[in-house]
């Protein structure tokens, strides 16, 4: 170790500071130990000590190329596509990698205009920026190389007026300005047509110029609204020449090599409408007299790995694809159907291959042994969730009778077993129903409802999980790299929200407490019978850090796992293909296991496909957002109890009891007295008399506007603010500079507004 700097911990810590700001985000644990000139493996060890207390203390943030900034930094080096434009014209951008909320960054004044022979920087294009914090806590970008136009391009809706302008709308709702046709462009499309497009003339002043590059489809078409959020997020659609003929001339698995479990009745449990059957399960007492009352559980998965030879064309398209995407109307499917509905998928009463665990539980569900196994296997039969619990229940058909005795009863009372164990280990219990969109024949919304979670999904949930166990701790003890899920605890950042929150509440958690699973369920148990349950669910479930895939170990702090990695959906994840085949090489299952090459690029796996992760979400998320403005359109006028959810500088987002769909209503649209966000309060608060709209607080709104094409929704809200304190110094009229005011109160909104 050198120097004085490094000689204790307090020390080091700001040393290590240091080295992070002169990194400039590019720096790892090790250009931190060469900038400090650390060597020997005690210097080194403090180094990873100091590191990891700096991150739990929120002082730092590791980025998925595990490089460190200082929390709430960007790197000064940043790749960024630009979003938008502010009301003064210049151009806005985001960070195209960030696993934080995206501060705001505003390109410097002239930055990205353009110069002789070079067209100006418009939405959608991306460029690496140097920046620089500015004065109001975002950031000032300048230029130092444009990288083209974004992947997904713009999708936009023709406007074809019968008097004025033609005009391009994005149907992003984050870029406000519309766009002009080339001249001739709009002659390839009609009115309301979906059209993809590309900015091809960069004026500095008035609107953008762009080409119609693709016509997709009338915007008010059924199934719209799925197509807009695919294109918007760069969804990638469809497969390639390659990809399907590699599909079409595939060889099916044989049974050499494998392990006959053909006598063994295992089942698959799916949703009513699953097309695709990756897992089953069997379960039975165990035989062992050292183990009375205990339980042996196989989970057997689709062997992927036998169908998709590492670096062929179907590889390369799943990893591009890195999931498929479930949309309420459609699938976006990782891999072709002839694999993912047929021969990777465990059809009733068919000879398929699997890559299988069988677990060996005590009778109180802890974990004595398990072994992994390539198979070949028969499914007895094909049921839903619903259709093995009434079984169950006593009431299931035919089907599910036959199979009560000897298949379902056994896997509950292993499930019941493994439950026990669950308990004790006190996993997250965050109370979040799940809305399903259906839709229906002729691509409308035919209703929403809250999926039911019947013990039957436990049960899976739970033995997958189990499952999912074994192949970390498997490829741990055979010191094979592999991808872990990895869910960190919570920032500490987002512990003082959630302290700052409770109080408004009535509840408390006290600052310097452990951070642990139990300590947040106890949080949901006290709020259980009270009208802020469903909020303080929200409040904690905001409060966890987003699930990513690793190649080095954090844990996953909401299941309360040490180790845990995906194993068990190797036909929708690309993650758990690369486990499999991880298995396959550490076990000798075969010769089509992990290659060199795919263990020297795991890492870079890992960061793209959570990466594609969070666009599938996002695209996810979109779309039903679509789909239930689509569904509320023809209700608009109608009034609708809900809570608010959020609050912000700008308005409060509700949320709508009926159908789950998430509405603005603009701060100006709050009545004839100004108000103002408190962050600490969580509310929105009148600046004159202190009455506020607080977060939770349960609501009656008017649908003012539904938009299908955007996904949004505006609101009135006709309930009147709660009663609270008048704050003290405001001015009982006016109230300080950039509050808002409408024209009219609340009291005068209630009639209808057309």
């Amino acid at each position: 170790m050198a120097g004085d700097t490094t000689s204790n911990a307090g020390s080091l810590r700001e040393a290590v500071i240091e080295a992070i700001k002169l990194g400039e985000g590019e720096f790892g644990k090790r250009e931190i130990a060469r900038a400090l000139k650390l060597k020997g493996t005690d210097a080194k060890r403090a180094l990873k000590d100091v590191l990891a207390e700096l991150e739990a203390d929120g002082a730092i943030a590791r980025s998925p190329s595990k490089t460190y900034t200082l929390a709430g930094a960007l790197p000064s080096v940043t790749v960024v596509e630009i979003t938008d434009r502010d009301n003064d014209g210049e151009l806005l951008a985001e960070p195209v990698r960030s696993d934080r909320a995206a501060p705001r960054i505003r390109l410097a004044p002239g930055e990205g205009a353009g110069g002789k022979g070079q067209t100006a920087l418009g939405i959608g294009d991306r460029a690496l920026v140097r920046l620089a914090p500015d004065d109001e806590g975002g950031y000032e970008a300048r230029l130092i190389k444009r990288l083209g136009q974004s992947a997904h391009k713009l999708l936009c809706v023709l406007r074809k007026p019968q008097s004025g302008p033609i005009r391009l709308l994005p149907v992003d709702r984050r870029s406000r300005h519309e766009l002009v046709p080339v001249k001739g462009e709009a002659e390839k499309a009609g009115d309301g047509d979906l059209v993809l497009c590309q900015l091809v003339k960069g004026n500095r002043h008035g609107l953008k110029t762009a080409r119609i590059v693709e016509v997709v489809g009338d915007a008010t078409a059924p199934g719209a609204g799925s197509l807009i959020a695919l294109y918007s997020h760069g969804v990638p659609q469809g497969f390639s020449e390659a990809e399907q003929r590699e599909a079409d001339t595939v060889r099916p698995a044989t049974m050499k090599g494998r392990e006959d479990i053909r006598h063994l009745p295992l089942i698959t449990i799916d949703p009513d409408d699953a097309k695709d059957h990756d897992d089953a399960v069997w379960a039975a007492p165990d035989e062992d007299p050292e183990n009375k009352g205990g339980w042996q559980v196989i989970v057997a998965i689709a062997d992927v790995a036998a169908h998709v030879e590492p670096g062929g064309a179907l590889d390369r398209g799943a990893y591009k694809r890195g999931n498929s995407v479930y949309l309420p109307d459609r699938v976006v499917p990782m891999l072709p159907e002839r694999l993912s509905n047929d021969l990777c998928s465990l059809r009733e009463n068919e000879e398929r291959p699997c890559l299988a665990v069988r677990m060996v539980f005590d009778r109180h569900g802890n974990k004595r042994s398990h072994r992994f196994l390539r198979g070949w296997m028969k499914s007895a039969a094909k049921l839903s969730y619903t259709e093995a619990q009434n079984a169950i229940d006593g009431k299931g058909g035919e089907t599910a009778k036959l199979l009560l005795d000897d298949v379902l009863k056994p896997l509950w009372g292993a499930y019941f077993a493994a439950r026990e164990a669950r308990g004790r280990r006190e996993p997250l219990e965050i109370d979040a129903p799940e809305r399903r969109v259906r839709v229906g024949p002729d691509g409308k919304v035919s209703g929403i409802e809250v999926r039911e979670r019947f013990d039957a999904h436990k049960l899976i949930e739970e033995f997958m999980i189990q499952a999912n166990v074994c192949a970390a701790e498997t490829l741990e003890e055979k010191r094979t790299p592999l991808i872990y899920r990895v869910h960190e605890e919570p920032s500490k950042e987002k512990i003082e929200g959630l302290a700052d929150f409770l109080p408004t509440v009535g509840l408390k958690w006290t600052r310097g407490e452990r951070v642990v699973t139990g300590r947040f369920n106890k949080l949901l148990a006290q709020a259980k019978n009270s009208e802020h349950y469903e909020t303080i669910n929200e409040v904690v479930l905001r409060s966890q850090s987003q699930a990513v895939y690793d190649t080095e170990n954090q844990g996953h702090f909401g299941l309360n796992l040490d180790r845990y990695a995906h194993f068990t959906s190797p036909i929708r994840r690309y993650a758990d293909l690369t486990v499999h085949r991880a298995l396959i090489r550490a076990l000798n299952l075969g010769h089509d296991g992990q290659s060199d090459e795919e263990r020297s690029k795991l890492t870079a796996i890992a960061e793209d496909i959570t990466h594609s992760e969070r666009r599938a979400m996002a695209a996810e998320r979109d779309a039903v957002d679509r789909f239930i403005a689509l569904y509320l359109s023809d209700k608009v006028g109608g009034e609708f109890e809900g809570r608010i959810t959020g609050v912000t500088r700008f308005g409060a987002f509700v949320r709508l009891a009926e159908t789950g769909a998430d509405g603005l209503v603009p701060i100006s649209r709050l009545g004839q007295e100004r108000f103002e966000h408190d962050d600490r309060e969580h509310a929105l608060i009148g600046l004159e008399t202190g009455n506020r709209y607080r977060l939770g607080m349960t609501v009656t709104v008017r649908i003012e506007e539904a938009q299908p094409v955007t996904g949004g929704l505006l609101l009135d809200i006709l309930t009147p603010p709660e009663k609270g304190p008048r704050p003290k110094g405001r001015r009982r009229h006016g109230g300080p500079p950039g509050g808002r005011r409408s024209g009219k109160p609340w009291k005068g909104r209630k009639g209808k507004r057309r």
